[in-house]
């Protein structure tokens, strides 16, 4: 389920304008036939992590699938003025745009592929208009779910093994963020959600208990409790801190009594508020001594990967973290920070490739030539190392990896190396050629790639940095376009 079913209705005027400027512009200049690729990438790992996972590929390749200009699309370009007050774009144009179609071929890495900076999460090449309406509705959709769905296997990972829960919809920065989120969260590796709709438009398991409000509708806790067991009794997690944590306990503990005694268990008891680690030991052991101990803990209140991790070092004992506004909004993270660049052009399909490259006083800035390919290389014991590499120069048996923004920094890969490239064909002159594997095995792929890299790499805080160097014939392909360029630019003094 796609954005092109969720909002029924035409995205292409989901762009920037100068997007569509720049298409009118190749069109009237006669450029509009040029073959271009493009590469979308990041240039620093979000969170101050060593990673992120890829997440947003099947709801792009959704968007290039359903790319059309309807009438009305155009009826609302035609009324674009320019500084003469005349209309911006020409009729003929407008034509064109309509009939035109988003007859690209793209290469992605799988959803849930762990990935680092400078490596192509996408690789777009076709007709260079087609390719440049794609930039905005990608990075769109790529940035905000590969960030959503690194921030949630961070906290997943913190949680130890402890299933989490999004409950992030109702502070989501809005309807498609909620389902955006809930849906990149999933990939992350969080268990369930409690956003119905993406549960029903993406698969993904639904859970919930009650609010406060449900205690505050009685004159007493216990009696609401034991209201909400009546009508629930396969789902009654009880939120114990309306009023006093512990008394709530108490209270939730005479209903998971009277629950055994219907032939029912307590599911559990919530905790949103307070001492988490305290209470949470506080409430098992009170759970237990009355018999209770497979009724679960469940915590919530602002929690991250960070607070997580710190309870966990208190011996905290929590079993289920829900987990909302710090996983759906990236806290900490507001952007990936995701570019699409122009790597290569020709004049037609059987002409060369001319690569191009664009400066930057930050060297990461720098942009890297080429049509690019990443190879993936590892060993029974995990994931060793990744090698940018342009496919039309390929790679030698032991190919020498050069870091891109330190080039005394290099490595030998050894012949014999096993690996695996990682982006894959999707659309071919904008069919599919691939299809989109269901949620539950992205998710599953998340969970395997991360379990295939050192702890280093996945530690919270200062993490090891994974190697990824581009192969020497691509770094010195860079180097030479980089200089070239600077010949071009006249010097200025000071």
């Amino acid at each position: 389920m796609g954005p092109s079913q969720v909002y029924r209705t035409s995205l292409a005027l989901l762009t920037d304008f100068y997007q569509l400027t720049m298409a009118a512009a190749a069109w009237k200049s006669g450029v509009a036939g040029k073959e271009a690729v493009f590469h979308l990438s990041f240039r620093r790992n979000p969170f101050e992590g060593g990673y992120a996972v890829a997440a947003g590929l099947e709801d792009a390749v959704d968007l290039v699938l359903h790319h059309g200009f309807t009438e009305d699309d155009r009826a609302f370009l035609a009324g674009q003025r320019g500084s003469d007050g005349k209309p911006l774009f020409e009729a003929a144009f407008l034509d064109w745009l309509g009939a035109a179609r988003l007859d690209v071929d793209v290469d992605a890495v799988p959803e849930g592929t762990v990935v680092f900076p400078h490596e192509p999460l996408l690789r777009v090449r076709g007709p260079v208009v087609p390719c440049m309406l794609l930039e905005t509705p990608l990075l769109a959709i790529v940035n905000f779910q590969t960030l959503i769905a690194t921030k949630a296997a961070r906290t997943v990972l913190a949680a130890r093994g402890g299933p989490v829960v999004d409950f992030g919809l109702r502070r989501a920065q809005g309807i498609d963020g909620a389902l955006s989120a809930s849906r990149a969260a999933y990939v992350g590796g969080v268990a369930a959600t409690s956003n119905v709709l993406a549960g029903k438009l993406y698969g993904i398991p639904v859970k919930g208990t009650h609010a406060h409000s449900w205690v505050m509708l009685f004159d007493d806790e216990l009696e609401a409790f034991m209201a909400y067991a009546r009508a629930m009794p396969a789902n009654t997690i009880l939120l114990v801190d309306t009023y006093d944590s512990l008394e709530g306990v108490r209270r939730a503990v005479e209903v998971g009594r009277w629950l055994a005694q219907q032939g029912r268990r307590l599911a559990g008891i919530r905790l949103d508020s307070g001492d988490l680690a305290w209470l949470s030991q506080q409430a098992r052991g009170m759970l237990d001594e009355a018999g209770l101990s497979d009724a679960a803990i469940v915590a919530s209140n602002e929690l991250d990967e960070h607070v997580i991790q710190a309870l966990q070092d208190q011996k905290a004992a929590i079993g289920i973290w829900g987990v909302g506004t710090r996983l759906v909004t990236g806290w900490g993270e507001p952007a990936l920070g995701g570019v699409y660049k122009l790597s290569a052009v020709r004049d037609g399909p059987d002409e060369p490739w001319s690569y191009r490259v664009k400066l930057s006083e930050q060297l990461a800035k720098t942009t890297v030539p080429g049509i690019q390919q990443v190879r993936r290389y590892h060993d029974a014991g995990g994931f060793l190392g990744d090698v940018l590499f342009d496919t039309g120069i390929g790679l030698p048996p032991s190919p020498e990896m050069v870091d891109p923004l330190d080039f005394t920094r290099r490595r030998i890969i050894p012949e014999g190396t096993p690996h695996e490239d990682l982006l894959v064909p999707v659309l071919r002159g904008g069919a599919p050629v691939r299809k989109a594997p269901p949620l539950a095995e992205v998710r599953a792929r998340a969970a395997d790639q991360l379990g295939r890299f050192h702890a280093g790499v996945k530690r919270l805080v200062h993490p090891h940095a994974y190697p990824v160097g581009l192969e020497r014939g691509l770094y010195d392909l860079r180097t030479r376009l980089i200089l070239e360029a600077r010949q071009r630019v006249p010097r200025r003094s000071r």
